[in-house]
């Protein structure tokens, strides 16, 4: 008797994303005429554990790049030094000072593209307010890095026996004003935590709207700032906060009167108290 051959266990099915799509129009009081294409996203996760690691994925990418940016910072300052040093000379026909100085320039950039790119990834996959080291250490990296690469340069231009008054002069100077811009630009102004997620996934019930780009998400499709945007996306505050949107649009948090979820900063008081276009009549 032959004997038949058991069947490998099938596996669990993925979870798919359900996607709808509608066509919304409407007229502002100001006559402009405004169309959105909504796309419905379901939230892949059930869990904080489960949302966590999707964000963590989203950030990685991003923390990488800042990373390797960093990494080049501190290579063009050990360039700039040997320069100042006179060690070695990349454009003979100018001073090495002035060319330690273009070094610097170029730390410069890549430490605050590298800055941006860290506290992107940082709104993205943000630390735990349980951890408070792990949150001053995650979100205060660019003001470190920003010190690792120009305060060396500076103790070396200041201790120099070799160099002339000068060039200490010229070098100190284009350094300092150099690790003041990195120091603020590597600044979190507005930080965003885990908690403060969870709390706007808990406030929020209804579903939100969010575009592309950017990392704010609404309340409200027909919010002043999407008059502009054709196509958008909408479902709950986690399937948002998936998407990288962590920060709700603070005039819908004005117009709404929602006072404890994080905000972006893109309007300023006065912003506020203007009253967001309201759609007359749907066509």
């Amino acid at each position: 008797m032959a004997t038949k051959k058991a069947e490998p266990a099938a596996e669990p099915a993925k979870k798919e994303t359900k996607k709808k799509t509608q066509t919304v129009q409407y007229t502002t009081q100001s006559g402009k005429k405004v169309e959105h294409t909504i796309t419905h996203v379901e939230a892949q996760s059930s869990s904080p554990s489960e949302l966590q690691h999707i964000t963590k994925g989203n950030a990685t990418p991003f923390r990488i790049l800042a990373i390797v940016l960093w990494i080049l910072a501190l290579g063009f300052e050990v360039v700039a030094i040997l320069l100042f040093m006179k060690k070695i000379s990349i454009i003979n026909a100018l001073p090495n000072v002035w060319q330690a100085v273009i070094a610097l320039g170029l730390d410069l950039i890549c430490l605050i593209v590298g800055s941006q790119m860290w506290k992107k990834a940082n709104h993205m996959d943000p630390a735990s307010e349980k951890n408070k080291l792990k949150v001053r250490l995650q979100n205060n990296l660019g003001v470190i890095v920003a010190a690792v690469a120009f305060i060396p340069f500076i103790i070396i231009a200041l201790t120099d026996k070799n160099a002339s008054k000068q060039d200490k002069t010229i070098a100190t100077i284009a350094a300092a004003i150099a690790l003041a811009v990195g120091v603020l630009t590597g600044i979190d102004y507005n930080p965003v935590s885990q908690e403060q997620l969870q709390e706007a996934a808990d406030t929020i019930k209804e579903d939100v709207f969010w575009t592309a780009g950017g990392t704010v998400y609404h309340t409200h499709d027909d919010c002043g700032h999407l008059a502009n945007s054709g196509n958008l996306f909408t479902g709950s505050v986690t399937a948002a906060v998936e998407a990288g949107k962590v920060r709700l649009c603070k005039s819908c948090a004005h117009r709404d009167g929602i006072e404890n979820v994080v905000t972006d900063n893109a309007a300023d008081v006065e912003n506020l108290e203007r009253v967001d276009e309201q759609p007359n009549a749907a066509d």
